[in-house]
């Protein structure tokens, strides 16, 4: 597989393609992370996905595949997005403790004018966690940078999380294996 350009900053992104040994290399483009009020929430991370990647399609070697995606938690149909401080993330916790929400990761594959768009979609169930819990977690991992103020790899997907129906990379930012299936669609 030839090298794609990764639109991403993610360091979680960036591991499961390592892991997934798929030769990328990283350019990113400050892009705004805004959608329509009309949008259905099942779009929304595919918007901002492909905004990502045209962006950063516009910089690039022309033919060049470029691979972007965007992850958002969703709890009673409202997006929860990246706790602005502790007590945001704290309140995030307490809210998706012993309760099931779903983690749509969009992703957008370009090259040219040929591009690929979808959305996967995984159920995450937590146990009931402690305000204890929540607050050590959020103490000793900082998930401000995170969708849904938690990390599934970190410390509180170990012992928070009850089940995961659907892809579990989904939920740390790519269904990997959709993306392989995919790229191989691109030569």
């Amino acid at each position: 597989m030839n090298p794609i350009i990764l639109a991403s900053q993610s360091p979680r992104r960036k591991q499961l393609l390592e892991w997934a040994e798929i030769p990328f290399e990283i350019v990113v483009k400050e892009t705004a992370e805004t959608y329509p009020d009309s949008l259905p929430i099942e779009e929304v991370p595919v918007h901002i996905a492909r905004n990502k990647a045209l962006a950063v399609q516009s910089s690039v070697e022309t033919g060049k595949v470029v691979l972007a995606a965007d992850t958002v938690v969703v709890l009673e149909q409202q997006i929860i997005g990246k706790p602005v401080d502790r007590e945001d993330a704290v309140r995030i916790l307490s809210r998706l403790s012993g309760n099931r929400h779903r983690v749509i990761t969009g992703v957008v594959i370009r090259q040219g004018e040929k591009e690929t768009a979808f959305a996967d979609i995984t159920d995450v169930y937590f146990h009931s966690l402690s305000r204890q819990q929540i607050e050590f977690y959020v103490d000793k991992y900082k998930p401000y940078d995170k969708a849904g103020a938690y990390a599934i790899q970190e410390w509180i997907g170990v012992v928070g999380i009850q089940s995961v129906s659907g892809d579990f990379y989904n939920v740390m930012g790519l269904p990997v294996s959709r993306v392989v299936r995919e790229l191989e669609k691109y030569k």
